[in-house]
């Protein structure tokens, strides 16, 4: 006779269903209060990021294709509830970028999981940057490369640094 967690097995169907809705709900969640959150910054769409804890930890504890499916999901379905289909495309661009350059880092086994975090914050403005000069047609949008940057560091510090105590608990 299956036992209740057999069927919540992560290894199993249900389970794969189940656990990738849960951390979908988790990055909604994070995302929702991001907008409550006052980020007095001058850079267009500048914020936090909160919801890429979920990305980060699950590329230590899941199969990169189902990080993969939840952070999609979550940029897509967090786009049509707080922001507009502009927002799904930059946050597309970063989100995909940002996810490939942590995957290869995690893979190294170079960087820690803080470093990780970083590379993935600064990715993420630059395949933002990047549709930017595309939209544009332009270069122009590069002049916030370099504040781009520091943002990306310092707000993947934060969630590396958030990523870490999570860790602890799991």
């Amino acid at each position: 006779m299956r036992s209740h967690n057999d069927i919540i097995s992560p290894k199993s169907p249900a389970g794969y269903v189940a656990i990738s809705g849960f951390l979908v709900a988790v990055a909604l969640i994070f995302s929702y209060i991001e907008t409550l959150i006052p980020f007095a910054i001058p850079i267009p769409g500048a914020k936090l990021g909160l919801a890429n804890l979920v990305t980060l930890t699950g590329l230590f504890f899941l199969a990169p294709g189902q990080v993969f499916i939840i952070m999609i999901a979550r940029i897509i379905l967090s786009g049509f509830m707080f922001g507009t289909f502009s927002t799904i495309i930059y946050s597309l661009a970063g989100g995909i970028i940002s996810f490939a350059v942590m995957l290869i880092a995690k893979k190294t086994k170079i960087l820690s999981p803080l470093g990780v975090s970083i590379l993935g914050g600064v990715f993420h403005n630059m395949g933002q940057l990047i549709v930017a000069c595309l939209v544009v047609k332009s270069y122009a949008p590069t002049v916030y490369l370099p504040y781009l940057v520091l943002l990306g560091t310092i707000t993947g510090s934060l969630i590396g640094l958030i990523g870490r105590t999570v860790d602890s608990h799991l």
